[in-house]
């Protein structure tokens, strides 16, 4: 009997489309002889809709029509599966019975630990982080707080929120600049693919800039701003008592800053060869991008043997300070001036599930997925020993003698 897989995607959230792309190219590459998948699209407005439309992405040029078109549904829950039930007619009608979940959502609402609470309520098995990684890697302010309590390296920062901005813009660039020296780079404290990112280079930009990222979030995360930097990936693969770490590559961008245009709408032949099945999938159906596999890169990185081995283990400490487990992708900074390496980010479910960097390890994209959705079985083995609650009732004691 086959594994029934719900690959969930979308989402209230900026990276809605991107996460549609990375969901599809994941849809393309599992193992069809040992899983039967039921694709799962959750609305800008968050409502859940299944249907086999939504394995074709030319089928999400109009959004409206999509939900239009497809079965608006809920879900149940029985013995550890998720029920999908059809939300029309007068009568419960389960149309599915989810064995596993994949979400394959970025950013705010989704893949901050929101959906998968939703999934640890139901006590369904998912692949990914649990809710208190991925809550952490969501949050640029918290991640960097625990990795500096963890003696692990990260650029200078300060934090804002929008309540000090707006009380007193100048009192707020002067907390700042007692710690930092322009320029700064500004970030929402919350998004992922380099969305609502500033370079402020000088006093006058400050409040303006400030603004400008304060429209996608209250609280900001601002850095010394490295400017002779190589920014460079390590995808990390497992859970705390083992992990298995990618190639590196160094992404080339064309701003200052490694943008969103520069993740997912850039010309995907510049990134040299692509290889796998799933990373032909934007091209395929007509797409102008096939999510991060499009990015123009080196892989592998040009670095030394010691640079490597530094990423390497840094990488291995960051996933298991956080605990996460499936795949997850961190991203570093080296510091042209001095050498240093610091880690800058996770991303918890990162863009294309970073297969494009496991396949010089000849490990194919199909096997990723298995090995993944294998973490999340072991996951709700280990789970399934602890006691969460008793079935003492004290409301029942009360007034016995």
């Amino acid at each position: 009997m086959k594994t029934v897989i719900g690959v969930f995607f979308g989402g209230k959230s900026v990276e809605h489309e991107v996460s549609i792309i990375s969901a599809l190219q994941v849809i393309e590459n599992l193992d069809y002889e040992k899983y039967e998948v039921v694709p799962v699209y959750i609305s800008k407005d968050n409502r859940f809709y299944t249907s086999q439309m939504l394995t074709k992405i030319e089928e999400f040029r109009d959004l409206e029509e999509v939900k239009r078109l497809s079965n608006e549904v809920y879900f149940t829950h029985e013995n550890s599966k998720l029920l999908v039930n059809l939300k029309r007619g007068i009568f419960k009608k389960t149309i599915a019975k989810i064995d596993i979940v994949f979400p394959v959502v970025h950013g705010l609402n989704v893949e901050d630990g929101t959906l998968e609470g939703f999934l640890e309520m139901y006590n369904v098995p998912y692949v990914g982080c649990d809710v208190c990684a991925s809550a952490v890697g969501m949050n640029k302010i918290i991640f960097k707080k625990v990795l500096e309590a963890s003696k692990l390296p990260v650029v200078e920062y300060e934090t804002l929120n929008i309540t000090e901005f707006e009380e007193d813009a100048e009192k707020a660039y002067e907390k700042i600049t007692r710690k930092l020296s322009l320029p700064i780079i500004v970030k929402p404290a919350n998004l992922g693919s380099s969305v609502g990112i500033e370079v402020v280079k000088e006093k006058d930009e400050f409040a303006e800039k400030l603004q400008n990222v304060f429209q996608f979030c209250d609280s900001v995360l601002i850095e010394r701003c490295v400017t002779n930097l190589r920014e460079i990936n390590c995808s990390v693969l497992g859970n705390y008592a083992e992990q298995e770490v990618s190639v590196l590559e160094e992404p080339i961008k064309n701003d200052e800053i490694l943008s969103y245009k520069d993740k997912y709408m850039g010309d995907g032949a510049k990134g040299g060869k692509l290889g796998a099945k799933g990373a032909k999938t934007g091209m395929k159906m007509g797409m102008k991008s096939s999510g991060m596999a499009s990015l123009s890169r080196k892989i592998p990185a040009d670095l030394t043997k010691s640079q490597e081995d530094e990423i390497y283990t840094l990488a291995k400490e960051t996933f298991k300070t956080l605990n996460c487990e499936g795949i997850s992708r961190i991203d570093f900074i080296i510091d042209g001036d001095n050498n240093k390496i610091y880690v800058n980010e996770i991303n918890t479910i990162p863009g294309s599930l970073s297969f494009y960097l496991w396949q010089p390890k000849n490990v194919a994209f199909n096997e990723l997925l298995d090995k993944a959705i294998r973490y999340a079985i072991k996951r709700k083995e280990r789970r399934d020993k602890i006691t969460y609650s008793t079935d003492v009732n004290i409301l029942n004691m009360t007034g016995k003698k």
